[in-house]
Formats: structure tokens, sequence, C-alpha cells
């Protein structure tokens, strides 16, 4: 549900100048994302899925396979694309968001907030927030993970080293390269709200429409295992 959420919301966007987002969620339990072209079979240890029965899903945006567990905060921007020239291409996008994010939780803790690899968010070289976007005609999605306060022990349990690693990586295990970064929920969704300005309530949700697409999208197997 929380998937089909993003496409939904993508959807009204690119139809509407006026549906602009920003959406944040913390997950409950654990399961896995892979990116849209991930080979499920390269990037996760499935057995490892299986056996404590950790479900698996893909994205329709690019970027790695994560680990999604309590104590992770996500979050949605949705925006049209005319609202700024930096919007137009994939890396300026990167550029225009992430330096405002990294600049709301420099805000927050004091330290400096570094951009790394593609689209990470770094912290004394450890990677505490993966991101990834998905562009339309009108409108793109930009979302990411921030590690909070999340087990990183599992994610070494249920992700092999990834296939495609940035360079300041330097072959660090998942447990070496990753890192919390130590913020509450709140405390980082009121920044990021007003960061961009995110100051009226969304409205009623199309709960129909996320989750015919979340049964005939994101749990179908065909889908999920298409690479």
């Amino acid at each position: 549900m929380q998937l089909a959420c993003d496409d939904v919301l993508l959807d009204l966007c690119d139809a509407s100048p006026g549906r602009e987002t920003l959406r944040v969620w913390s997950p409950e339990t654990y399961f896995v994302v892979a990116g849209y072209t991930n080979r499920i079979l390269d990037e996760v240890r499935v057995d490892a899925c299986v056996a404590r029965a950790i479900p698996l899903y893909r994205r329709t945006s690019g970027g790695g396979t994560i680990v999604q567990a309590p104590g992770c905060l996500n979050y949605s921007i949705i925006l049209r694309i005319d609202r700024d020239p930096a919007l137009e291409n994939i890396t300026s996008t990167g550029t225009y968001v992430l330096e405002r994010i990294a600049g709301a939780v420099h805000h927050l803790t004091g330290f400096p907030i570094d951009r790394r690899g593609h689209t990470d968010l770094v912290l004394g070289g450890r990677k505490f927030s993966g991101n990834a976007q998905r562009r339309k005609s009108h409108a793109v999605l930009f979302h990411g993970t921030f590690l909070l306060d999340a087990n990183l022990d599992i994610i070494e349990e249920l992700l092999p080293m990834p296939s495609h690693q940035p360079e300041y990586r330097k072959g660090r295990p998942h447990r070496e390269f990753l890192v919390n970064l130590g913020l509450d929920a709140a405390t980082l969704t009121a920044a990021l709200k007003e960061e961009w300005g995110a100051t009226t309530a969304y409205g009623q949700l199309p709960l129909e429409e996320i989750r015919a697409l979340a049964e005939s999208r994101y749990l179908n197997h065909d889908w999920t295992y298409r690479f």
C-alpha cells in the first residue's frame, strides 16, 4: 500500500498542478524492496527472507535494494517539473532535493552532511539515507529512507554485498558502511515539513485506487521477480 501510494500520488500530480506532495511514513514491520531494475537473486538473500517470513517487493523507481524496518523514516516528495529548471533532468533533480534535505538534517544535528555516490546522504563517511526517483511527463517522485534507529545487523543478514557499489564504500560490509542518524522521527518530520513548506493536509487519499494497484502490481509475483 505504501509503495502503491507513491505511484498513485505521482500520477495525480502529473495530471494536476495542484497536487505537489510531501509524504512521510515509518514501517512497522520488516520487508525488502528492490529497485526497478535490480535482479532479485543477485541482490537479496531470498532464503533468509523466507526463513524469517519477511516479504519482498519491487518498486517503480531506480536505485538499490533496501531493507525497510522499524527505526526507519521514509519520505516522498512529489513535484511538478515546471516548478524549477533544476527538476528538468535526473542529475539536477537529485542535487536540488538532496541539498535541501542535507541542509535540514545539518540544522538538526550540527554535523556536516555530505552527498556521496549518486544519491546517498552520508554522516562521517557512513550512509544514513538512500534515495531514488521516478519521472513522468510533468511530475517527478523523489523518495528515500532515513536510518534513525534501525537494526543494522538484519540488513547484513538479508542483503549480500550489492552488485554495484559507489567508490566511497570501499568494499565495506553493510554493518560498517551504514549508520543510524539518531534523530527521532517527529523531529525530522517537522524539519522536512518546514523545509518544503508543507503546511496543508493532503485530504482524502484515493484508497481504493491505491489498494487496487497494490494488489495488481506489488503483490504480483511476476512483477517482483521480473528480473
